[in-house]
């Protein structure tokens, strides 16, 4: 009930422009326009990547007819045009936000300057916080000096709480000793079904096949393979940890990643050919898993943050089939330990579905919700 009585009372009114209108996108938008009323929220702005559509006062729309009148708007989209418009509607009592749905780094490289001009940025798009420290750091220093927030909850787990808990854990003094989990549902979902702890099984290029056709893979199943998403990840929260801030000055490409893309299908452009030619290398899986086994483990594709000795990873590991990681995980779940001071002899866990629009929208409408 808290929030119901905070939105009836609250006397701002929230201004947001929405780019990125694809499937996190379209569903961040349903759940905007179906919100209770009295809503403080005024949709100004919706942008996809050929047609922009802009009313300072708020658009005219429903969950039924904004595709049709963003489609039919005519006019391009122009993010400096963009960031002057919504700076001009920056005022006491009118909150702006702006809410980036897209995978853009030229959308992340403007964070600043949204920021510098009091307009807050609410995302799922992991480019500006897991690229070079100097952009984050002149995010930080954007958002320090207007106020404006920035607020990412659903770069790491999709709708999990796994970005607030840390920041709890941090600001109330907790200290962080380790972080581990299954970070990518893609992953997650090829090594529950590859690596069962169980002998044999199906091979790793069937897997992978299976993973794309059901969409839990991108179009080329080398850009989940390659262990980037996860190092992505890893560096947004050892960002969060203070004596880590500073830890990655490249970024994910500083996280040391083991890639499982077979070196001779590195260069491959066609996701269909990588598919393809996948099965020449099963047998190599194939002894991973099978070594596992011997030794009563599972193989699961987990990131390590490691406070102590600073170690950042992402890599192929074996867990005991005791393991949470073994016997917990299901589909494309994700699943996060922090060990911590507080939580020394049982880690705090945070575990559920990591991937899918729906759950994605929600963490963005969450933190939407975080500045009423």
């Amino acid at each position: 009930m808290a929030h119901i009585l905070n939105l009836a009372s609250t006397t701002k009114t929230f201004r947001i422009a929405v780019v990125g209108v694809g499937l996190v996108g379209g569903e961040f938008i349903k759940q905007l326009l179906t919100f209770p009323t009295p809503s403080p929220f005024r949709l100004v702005s919706l942008s996809s990547s050929k047609s922009t559509v802009f009313a300072p006062d708020g658009l005219s729309v429903s969950a039924s007819n904004w595709q049709d009148e963003l489609a039919s708007s005519g006019r391009k989209p122009n993010l400096q045009l963009l960031l002057r418009e919504l700076a001009s509607l920056v005022k006491p009592g009118q909150e702006v936000v702006l809410v980036d749905n897209t995978s853009s780094n030229d959308v992340a490289a403007l964070y600043p300057q949204f920021l510098e001009f009091g307009v807050h940025i609410i995302t799922p798009n992991k480019k500006a916080f897991s690229s070079e420290l100097s952009l984050y750091e002149q995010i930080l220093a954007a958002s320090l000096d207007s106020g404006a927030k920035f607020l990412n909850e659903a770069t790491v787990g999709a709708g999990l709480p796994i970005i607030s808990t840390l920041k709890d854990l941090v600001a109330t003094g907790d200290n962080i000793t380790k972080i581990e989990g299954v970070f990518s549902g893609t992953m997650s979902y090829i090594f529950n079904e590859f690596s069962t702890g169980k002998e044999g099984g199906p091979s790793f290029s069937s897997v992978v096949s299976i993973a794309r056709e059901k969409g839990y893979t991108e179009p080329h199943p080398a850009d989940d393979l390659n262990g980037a998403d996860v190092a992505r990840k890893l560096t947004i929260l050892s960002r969060f940890v203070p004596s880590l801030r500073s830890a990655l000055p490249s970024g994910y490409q500083s996280v040391n990643t083991k890639s499982l893309i077979p070196p001779e299908l590195e260069g491959i452009d066609s996701g269909d050919e990588f598919i393809k030619r996948l099965p020449e290398f099963d047998a190599h899986f194939d002894k991973l898993r099978a070594d596992a086994f011997k030794e009563g483990k599972v193989l699961r594709y987990a990131g390590v943050i490691d406070v102590a000795t600073g170690v950042i990873k992402a890599d192929l590991e074996k867990y005991p089939v005791t393991h949470a990681f073994a016997t917990a995980l299901g589909g494309s779940d994700n699943i996060i330990m922090f060990h911590t001071e507080r939580y020394g002899a049982r880690p705090l866990v945070v575990q559920g579905a990591g991937a899918g629009a729906a759950v994605t929208a929600m963490g963005v409408m969450s933190d939407l919700l975080k500045l009423v």
